[in-house]
């Protein structure tokens, strides 16, 4: 299996290979820790950071949304700003999910909860959700992974989503729309687009 197909798999084929990614938007400051078979293990996600440096921070707090946590720098940067708030960190890779839950108690951020998807309580319903969503799975992959998770926002909800431009940013906003969502571009740097998706109707 390709190294960038690992992290889709809920059980990376890659012999363990821990490292370490030293997260510093200022005001928060991680030690995060990696491992082969999870997304972006070397370093910060170009995308990821242009999340964090660029949605607005959550002014509600409830319950949060990582949906494609990896190893948890947005799920933890959410619980650090929130400390009132609950996030949780879900992905379909167990590896990355065990980094999630090893990060958040070197950090002391006893407000994340990791888990795999059908983990989550089916009731459960989102105020904020963030995410780098997966695009590499391929469109239909992906609009079923949003049809699945966007629906779960509450009324006054919204979704903070980082595609890159040159893979179907502006696509993925038209389709959101067509979908009912409405959508609004709040930043653009460096090749991300960071999209708003509110609630439909």
């Amino acid at each position: 299996m390709a190294d960038a197909e690992q992290y889709f798999a809920s059980s990376p084929a890659a012999a363990s290979s821990p490292g370490v990614v030293r997260l510093d938007l200022g005001d928060v400051r991680l030690e995060l820790a990696t491992d082969a078979g999870v997304f972006s293990r070397t370093r910060l996600d170009p995308g990821t950071s242009v999340l964090l440096h660029k949605a607005p921070v959550p002014t509600v707090d409830g319950d949060y949304l990582d949906l494609g946590c990896g190893y948890g720098p947005i799920a933890l940067t959410l619980a650090a700003r929130r400390p009132r708030a609950r996030v949780w960190g879900v992905d379909v890779n167990e590896r990355a999910v065990e980094l999630v839950r090893r990060n958040a108690a070197a950090a002391g951020l006893s407000n994340v909860t990791a888990c795999l998807p059908d983990e989550v309580p089916a009731d459960l319903r989102f105020t904020t959700v963030w995410s780098n969503p997966p695009i590499r799975i391929g469109k239909p992959a992906l609009h079923e992974l949003l049809r699945t998770w966007l629906p779960r926002l509450t009324p006054d909800g919204a979704a903070h989503l980082v595609v890159q431009r040159n893979l179907g940013a502006d696509s993925l906003a038209g389709w959101l729309t067509g979908e009912g969502y409405g959508v609004e571009r709040v930043a653009s740097q460096k090749g991300f687009r960071v999209l708003r998706v509110s609630r439909a109707g």
